[in-house]
């Protein structure tokens, strides 16, 4: 296989991958890590930070994001990640997402959330989906808008979406216990709309990062791991999706990784950077502008303009 042939084989990956897909994964995926030694924090976490990834794969400008935390407001939340394809992948597949979840905050590394919806814009069609949860952690129901369709309301079985979260709200309690020195060992069950799982953050190790081109962090951070397990509802046989991508990495002894450290005292750690290993290359997201606490900080290599 040819080097651009990898290349487009990963492209196509990062596809697979797009934020309805993650953790922020990514994200999405995104988006949970170690059980590391940073301070407790005597006053509860709070503040809003804003922070732009830019997500590389096989060296190729894929995806720029956009992710705000807000705790400004007492006993709440609110969470939004805005994502859009660049460059050749841009040009290949124009999508962009806009995800938020909001809800009630418990505790300063426990939330519930009231409502989380994913707007997601592919060749100018829309979809929107929007999941209504119950302050006792209960599922009320699941909205579906298609594109030039009407909207339909579905109640999924309870045992696949009772005491569950979204992605969001359940790397927040990760990110929050991480920033109260209480370590990143964190699993919560989520539903997707079809399916049940278990996303787990495995404690790995703690490292010193350097501040580069791509990426504007400097400093200590807790790195670990991130598995998505299954628990119920419509899954594939043969991995799809990010269980394709988790096993590629499985294979090549490692997992998707996390890197996250706490930038602004008193607030949530942030997602440092993000790598994981497929067939076809590797998928990097690196932070690349900040904006908290009186902090701005922006990389050389952040994208400002359409083109790459």
């Amino acid at each position: 296989m040819t080097r651009t042939q990898k290349r487009l084989k990963l492209l196509n990956q990062v596809w697979a991958l797009r934020p309805r897909n993650w953790l922020a994964c990514t994200a999405s995926m995104t988006l949970g890590l170690m059980a590391l030694s940073l301070p407790s924090q005597a006053q509860p976490l709070g503040g809003k930070q804003e922070m732009v990834y830019e997500v590389y794969a096989g060296g190729i400008h894929a995806v720029q994001a956009t992710l705000v935390m807000d705790l400004s407001e007492k006993g709440r939340y609110d969470l939004s990640l805005s994502a859009k394809t660049r460059g050749l992948l841009g040009k290949l597949a124009p999508w962009h997402g806009t995800f938020e979840s909001n809800g009630w905050r418990l505790g300063n590394a426990s939330f519930t959330p009231q409502l989380h919806r994913s707007t997601t814009t592919w060749r100018e069609e829309e979809e929107v989906k929007s999941y209504n949860y119950a302050k006792d952690g209960s599922f009320k129901s699941l909205v579906i808008k298609d594109f030039n369709k009407k909207p339909r309301t579905e109640t999924p079985d309870a045992a696949l979406t009772d005491q569950t979260q979204d992605v969001f709200t359940a790397t927040l309690e990760t990110l929050s216990q991480v920033a109260l020195g209480q370590g990143c060992g964190h699993s919560a069950d989520i539903f997707d709309g079809k399916r049940r799982f278990a996303q787990n953050f495995v404690p790995k190790t703690e490292e010193t990062l350097h501040q580069s081109r791509y990426n504007i962090y400097e400093g200590a951070s807790t790195v670990c791991t991130v598995e998505i397990e299954p628990k119920g509802g419509a899954w594939h046989k043969k991995p799809r999706g990010w269980m394709s991508i988790q096993e590629q990495g499985r294979e090549k002894g490692m997992m998707p990784t996390v890197w996250m450290a706490q930038i602004t005292p008193n607030m949530p750690a942030v997602p440092i950077k993000i790598l994981v290993k497929t067939n076809y290359g590797a998928l990097f997201m690196h932070l690349a502008q900040y904006n908290g606490g009186g902090e701005f900080l922006v990389a050389e290599k952040r994208v400002t303009t359409e083109e790459d």
